[in-house]
């Protein structure tokens, strides 16, 4: 009568151990999850930094751009008026 006893009291701690075991599982899976989100958003900063780098490469570019146009602009106008002068003297 005692192994019949004791049969129910082993259930409920099989359950438990069970349990147990799947929350582990979780656990470590949560765990590996948290590792691999750690490691992109590692290597989305990374990423962003370099992007930022481009950006403010780019605008350098971009601005120095713009002044050469202006500068080409002012040259383009001084010719035309060289060119204009010139013909004022040929006449």
């Amino acid at each position: 009568m005692s192994r019949t006893a004791a049969a129910p009291d082993v259930l409920p701690i099989d359950r438990l151990e069970e349990k147990v075991r799947q929350l582990v599982d979780v656990i470590d899976s949560l765990r590996a999850d948290r590792a691999r989100a750690e490691d992109e958003i590692a290597r989305l900063q990374h990423e962003l930094e370099a992007s930022r780098a481009k950006l403010a490469e780019v605008s350098t570019i971009s601005a120095e751009l713009a002044t050469l146009r202006e500068e080409r602009d002012r040259i383009r106008e001084r010719v035309s008026e060289m060119i204009a002068q010139i013909d004022k003297l040929n006449l």
